[in-house]
Order: C-alpha cells, then sequence, then structure tokens
C-alpha cells in the first residue's frame, strides 16, 4: 500500500470531499480527516455535520470495514470545541449543542466496525473525547491530550467525565479534569488512556542536522520536515493495525465490538449469556465457515 502523507498526495481506491472532512477509501478502510487546520482542528457546528455524514457513510458502506480518523496537518488531531462559537452561546444552545456531540460519538462508539483515532499533536477538550469514542488511539510521541475544560469555566462536556473515567479510573480521570492540565503522549500510554505511540527511530531517514544554528528559519523548517516524517509513520502504523484487523472475520469482528461495549454496561453473568448469543449467531455466517473451513485445510 503506498504511503501517505494525507495532503492530497494520497493514492486510494476513491477521495470525497465535504467542507470541512476529506475521506479517502482504500482497501477495506476509510481514512476520516478533519481540515480546519488553521484552528488546529476545532470542531464548530458545520465540521461536526461533516463529521454526521461522514460516519453516515462508512456505516452505509459494505466495503469499508474499518475506520481510521485524524486531523489534517502536524499540529493537532482536534483542539475540540471552536471557543469562538461557544463563547456567546446560552444555556439552552449548550445543551442542544452538547447533545448533537453526544449523538455523534455515541454512534462512533456504537459503530459496527472498529474506529481508530490517530492522534496526530494536540487531542484536547472535545479532541480527547472524540478520540475516546474510539475503539484504540494511536498517538504520535509529540502529542498532547488532556480534558482542559476547567481552564475556560466549564466541565468536559462531550463524554470526557464518563470514558475517561472508564479508561484510566476515577482518580485519574479527576487529576486530569481538576487540573485541566495537558499530558504527553508517553504518560497517555503509561495510564491506559492511548494503545501505542508511535515515535521515530534510527530507521527513520531524517533531514540533517541544520549546520548554522543561529539561523531560526532553517531550525524551523527542519523541525516541520521531521513532524511531516512522523506524522506518516503515524498513518503508516494505524493502517497497519487496520489490515491486520480487516484480515480476520468481518462479523465476528462486530459482534466482538458489541458485546466488549455492552461489557461495560452489564453484570457478568448477562454479559455472559449475550457472549452465547453473539457467538452462536456467527455460526448462520457464510465467512465463519470459510475461514474454518481454510484453518482446517492448513
Amino acid at each position: 500500500m503506498a504511503s501517505t502523507g494525507l495532503d492530497g498526495d494520497v493514492d486510494g481506491d476513491a477521495n470525497r470531499h465535504l467542507r470541512y472532512i476529506t475521506m479517502q477509501k482504500r482497501e477495506g478502510i476509510m481514512i476520516i480527516i478533519i481540515r480546519r487546520p488553521e484552528v488546529l482542528n476545532a470542531l464548530n457546528r458545520e465540521t461536526m455535520k461533516d463529521l454526521e455524514s461522514a460516519f453516515s457513510i462508512a456505516a452505509a458502506d459494505d466495503d469499508i470495514r474499518i475506520v481510521i480518523i485524524t486531523g489534517s496537518g502536524e499540529r493537532s488531531f482536534c483542539a475540540g470545541a471552536d471557543v469562538t462559537y461557544v463563547v456567546n452561546i446560552s444555556p439552552i444552545e449548550a445543551q442542544n449543542y452538547a447533545s448533537r456531540v453526544h449523538s455523534l460519538l455515541n454512534r462512533i462508539e456504537q459503530l459496527d466496525k472498529p474506529v481508530i483515532a490517530a492522534v496526530n499533536g494536540f487531542a484536547l477538550g472535545g479532541g480527547c473525547e472524540l478520540a475516546m469514542a474510539c475503539d484504540f488511539i494511536i498517538a504520535s510521541s509529540n502529542a498532547k491530550l488532556g480534558q482542559t475544560e476547567v481552564r475556560i469555566g466549564i466541565p468536559p462536556g462531550w463524554g470526557g467525565t464518563q470514558r475517561l473515567v472508564k479508561l484510566v479510573g476515577p482518580a485519574k480521570a479527576k487529576e486530569l479534569i481538576f487540573t485541566g492540565k495537558m499530558i504527553s503522549a508517553q504518560e497517555a500510554y503509561e495510564i491506559g488512556l492511548v494503545n501505542k505511540v508511535v515515535s521515530l527511530g534510527n530507521e527513520d531517514q531524517l533531514p540533517p542536522e541544520v549546520d548554522d544554528k543561529s539561523d531560526p528559519k532553517k531550525e524551523k523548517e527542519r523541525a516541520a520536515e521531521i513532524a511531516k516524517i512522523l506524522n506518516k509513520k503515524l498513518i503508516n502504523e494505524c493502517i497497519s493495525l487496520a489490515q491486520e484487523i480487516t484480515k480476520n472475520g468481518f462479523t465476528a469482528i462486530k459482534v466482538s465490538k458489541t458485546l466488549i461495549n455492552k461489557a461495560l454496561d452489564t453484570d457478568l453473568d448477562t454479559g455472559l449469556r449475550l457472549e452465547i448469543y453473539g457467538w452462536a449467531l456467527c455460526f448462520a455466517h457464510e465467512d465463519r465457515q470459510k475461514m474454518m473451513s481454510a484453518f482446517l485445510n492448513k
């Protein structure tokens, strides 16, 4: 599969553009890119509407087996709500806005296809909440995550007080939310918020060091080039994980996701009974028979 930079130079089966979202479809994978880099990919109402459309398309397309969501550029996955919009809204407008976002994030969480958040740069406030609605968070080593809402006088309103607790436990969730601090990708990995951190290594071809250290322009250009290389490596890592998942039974993956999600809300006996039903259901599908027969024929 061709490498990707996600800025218009990606080879794929089909690209589709909305106002603030680009969808790239390739070999069973849909990559959804938030395109508002000038505001660190913050979400306003129009961007939210485009995200709703993108996930509707992903849900309805049977050729799509897995979704990757990321932000345009190297600086930010998503900086959360666009403060220029929310600064003057009324309590009723805030309630309606949050309800709409909850509906979208619940839809992502409950999508019967795995969703990977490729976190490049900042994932703050609503951006962190968007990432937590996904099944996996893969972050670049320069990523910063946090529930920073208290710094502007509001609590998390897009699921942060609920999903963060389930991922890192109540004490750590309170620490992050009450302080509003940003944490590194490595710390996010250590507390269980992030699945994997992608870093540059000796195998990566980096631009040469700048000889003249007094030239800030050249240093800035080199840093920008390194950030692009890291972002490309992040996306390729997510694509590699997606390809590994798509090798497996599609129905089995869908049923497994539903059962795991239900495990968070049900007692053990109920969860085990649901697992029996889900397991038995897969025996009705043709792909299960083919895959079992192929295994036995080996």
